[in-house]
């Protein structure tokens, strides 16, 4: 892995990170000079990295591997390869979400073979509204835009000491129990532009109707915020959104549901998204 010296472009200075919990909003424009495979050009991530880019006009995501420096001009947030805006279905200047993740080897070694990689879920609706509220302005329309501009970074789980690799990856598979490893890291405490509420306790009659325990639905879906190393991280963060905390085996896990439907899911994502959460996920449970 590569992080890099600062650099400039355009009179703004860029330094190189490794962030593990990045997530931002902006827009994409086309790497003309990338080759084969499913990759992209970013100007701070490490190389290399990966990440998953939802398209904000249809909500598809694809995996990407950040493989390059760039773009080195424009106000652009990312550079994608031609196979990799092929596969998202988008052209130049097409609003985006970039998110880090640490997905399985397997998809990792597709990616470095030059093939594209399973497409994710594509992100709900509801919530690519929320993330469409977020975007800048588009550089298409504005000669001047700046180009840090372009990159905003989203409110999440970061703000209530979400371990980064958690905020990273979704990791629960609700049938199988199973999750992908986790590293254990230092609680990140940057500010967030939305303060995340902590509720005093709430009784069952005080929660929104989709937080309401509802012991008849046994299968359908719920709403996973986060995963962390304590049960007090996880009930802090379940407190603020109205949600419950479940064990899974090392780590605690902030839900709200289950929902019978998948249409109750997306309107208890929205919320809780709404509230600061923009890295949740919805997962089957049967």
């Amino acid at each position: 892995m590569v992080i890099g010296d600062p650099f400039t472009i355009d009179g703004v200075t860029y330094t190189p990170l490794d962030t593990l919990n990045y997530d931002a909003v902006g827009y994409a424009t086309l790497d003309g000079e990338a080759g084969p495979g499913v990759s992209a050009a970013h100007r701070t991530l490490p190389l290399p990295s990966y990440v998953e880019v939802t398209s904000l006009d249809t909500g598809r995501t694809i995996l990407v591997r950040v493989e390059r420096r760039g773009p080195m001009e424009g106000p652009y947030l990312i550079a994608l390869s031609a196979d990799a805006e092929k596969q998202l279905g988008s052209s130049g200047n097409a609003p985006i979400r970039v998110r880090r993740v640490n997905p399985p080897e397997q998809e990792r070694a597709l990616l470095r073979q030059k093939e594209a990689a399973p497409l994710r879920m594509d992100t709900p609706k509801s919530l690519v509204e929320v993330l469409r509220r977020k975007l800048p302005a588009n550089p298409a329309s504005s000669a001047t835009a700046e180009p840090e501009r372009n990159a905003v970074p989203l409110p999440g789980p970061s703000a209530v000491e979400l371990p980064p690799s958690a905020a990273a990856t979704p990791v629960l598979d609700e049938k199988s129990g199973t999750e992908a490893p986790q590293a254990e890291a230092a609680p990140v405490t940057a500010p967030s532009p939305v303060a995340t509420p902590v509720s005093p306790a709430i009784t069952e009659g005080d929660k929104p109707p989709e937080a309401r325990a509802k012991p008849t639905v046994t299968n359908g879906f719920i709403v996973q915020v986060g995963a962390f190393s304590t049960e007090e991280r996880a009930k802090r963060v379940a407190d603020a959104i109205g949600g419950r905390v479940k064990k899974s085996k090392t780590l605690w896990l902030a839900q709200t549901g289950p929902f019978a439907t998948r249409k109750e899911a997306e309107a208890s994502l929205a919320k809780v998204a709404a509230k600061g959460y923009s890295g949740s996920r919805i997962y089957r449970t049967d």
